[in-house]
């Protein structure tokens, strides 16, 4: 009885954080997106598209990293994702 329990409440949860983290992967992605523009635009004014080169703009190296991290992250959300939608189909 108690496992049929934990197993309804861990339904009754589910596709709150489905949709919880569908739309925080969705907030991520635009940010992300946002990143891209911003890093294009800072190589388009220096210049320079290539992060070896000595004259690669700092913000650019810097907003590349912010935005890898928020790409890991996603990846990471869209794994929980994945599981979650695997316990509401049980």
């Amino acid at each position: 009885m108690r496992h049929q329990h934990q197993h309804e409440s861990a339904n009754a949860i589910a596709p709150r954080q489905v949709s919880w983290i569908a739309a925080l992967i969705n907030n991520l992605d635009q940010r992300a997106q946002l990143l891209d523009q911003d890093i294009a635009t800072e190589e388009e004014r220096a210049g320079v598209f290539v992060p070896s080169h000595h004259a690669y703009p700092i913000l650019a190296g810097t907003l590349t990293a912010r935005r890898d991290n928020l790409r890991a992250t996603i990846a990471a959300l869209e794994k929980r994702l994945a599981s979650l939608h695997a316990i509401c189909r049980v």
